[in-house]
């Protein structure tokens, strides 16, 4: 645990890598550079929790979904998420696009059924269209700018089975305003968004972590 003094300042240190990841050119280089000054340290990676999200484990727990086919983890990070899936029977595939992190995930799960891989979410494999029954997001799309979010959104939505779920957990942005980032939280604008490219809404549960509003969504392809 770090104190709210080191997560600000660890916070201020990251937007500081996006933006000079930004000025170079490139949205997501910040990414690897943040496991790299981790050096091994999950306090500064400040999305790492060493566990399964709470709302995915009571999701699985909830919905105890009979079909047990293939899942997608996006960002996939320390890969915790990813293994709670491959428990419940899931078929996992988990990717992130910092090298640093998918060798942490495979040093601390030696023995895992998971499928880790470097991955750039704008650039999938085409085999992964419409391949997924289970896609999991946490997140991931509030870490990207918002110039570049409707592209992002449908990265993501491409990789849906056709009645298959995606679970999305964000912060939120409830007054519309435009954050200077990261994050960058989710609108209802973007959200709306979502069903447009072919989702219904099954589930909405709001939650707050440290004062921050968020959503768990639970969508499913029409």
């Amino acid at each position: 645990m770090i104190s709210e003094q080191d997560r600000e300042k660890l916070r201020q240190t990251i937007g500081e890598l996006a933006k000079a990841s930004q000025e170079q050119g490139s949205n997501t280089a910040w990414f690897e550079q943040v496991y790299e000054q981790a050096n091994g340290n999950v306090a500064l990676i400040p999305w790492a929790k060493l566990g399964a999200h709470p709302l995915l484990r009571d999701w699985l727990t909830t919905k105890n979904p009979q079909i047990k086919g293939k899942a997608l983890v996006i960002g996939c990070g320390l890969g915790d998420d990813a293994e709670i899936l491959a428990k419940e029977g899931f078929q996992v595939t988990a990717f992130d696009i910092s090298p640093k992190a998918i060798a942490w995930c495979r040093q601390r799960f030696p023995d895992s059924r998971v499928n880790y891989c470097v991955a750039d979410l704008l650039d999938l494999d085409s085999s992964w269209n419409m391949a997924f029954d289970l896609v999991f997001e946490y997140r991931t799309v509030q870490s990207l700018p918002v110039s570049i979010r409707d592209q992002v959104l449908e990265a993501i939505a491409c990789t849906v089975a056709p009645n298959g779920i995606l679970l999305m957990i964000s912060y939120v942005s409830l007054s519309g305003e435009i954050p200077s980032g990261p994050p960058w939280p989710l609108s209802e604008t973007d959200f709306s968004r979502v069903k447009i490219l072919g989702f219904f809404e099954n589930q909405r549960i709001a939650f707050e972590e440290r004062e921050i509003q968020q959503f768990f969504i639970e969508y499913q392809r029409r």
